[in-house]
């Protein structure tokens, strides 16, 4: 790699939101078991944070284990509460009465709001939680995490918030639309959806 100029990209280290038990903390429901037969069976979720010079930008998505879809995501300058009811409400628009439905996430301190967990029993939605300090219980999502930034973020030097999370924007349409899988067939993640409600 020298000899020919090239250098690998750093991942950086992560945001963590975990600040001990601050609520209540759900039981590892999902344990580490990431097939999904259909859609809308198992979603997880966790935010990461991106630096642009002195600010920093915190992406909170939802992804559907079923296909990688990222159904629902919002963007904040700061990581707060608001950012993560405003994806709730966005992903619950998509879903009418979910049967069975199991969000996962890490014990970071939103997702142990008496709130938050009141939103998902309102919609009869099975909470599921990473056990204290281990990754690789969420593996999908932290994976896109490290997909984004290696395909856009550390691409291109950033030099406003603003761009960044219209560049995000444009990436997720991407890649939940033209972005092709190995594991999907060949197929985006929009296109295996569809794929299998037509069948």
């Amino acid at each position: 790699m020298k000899a020919m100029g090239l250098k690998s990209l750093i991942r950086l280290k992560r945001y963590r939101s975990y600040k001990g038990q601050t609520g209540k903390v759900a039981p590892n429901l999902l344990n580490r078991d990431f097939k999904s037969v259909k859609p809308s069976q198992k979603w997880a979720t966790d935010v990461s944070e991106f630096r642009v010079k002195d600010k920093k930008l915190f992406l909170s998505p939802i992804i559907d284990l079923f296909n990688g879809e990222i159904i629902s995501y919002s963007l904040s300058e700061s990581a707060n509460f608001k950012q993560v009811t405003q994806m709730l409400k966005t992903a619950f628009k998509k879903i009418d009465k979910p049967e069975n439905l199991m969000l996962h996430s890490d014990q970071g301190w939103q997702y142990q709001m008496g709130e938050y967990q009141k939103m998902l029993k309102s919609k009869g939605i099975t909470q599921s939680m990473s056990r204290k300090g281990n990754c690789l219980d969420n593996a999908v999502i932290e994976n896109f995490f490290g997909t984004i930034k290696s395909e856009l973020f550390y691409l291109k030097k950033y030099n406003s918030t603003d761009q960044l999370r219209k560049d995000i924007k444009e990436y997720i349409e991407y890649y939940n639309n033209e972005r092709i899988r190995l594991n999907l067939n060949g197929m985006s993640p929009a296109q295996y959806r569809a794929h299998h409600t037509n069948r």
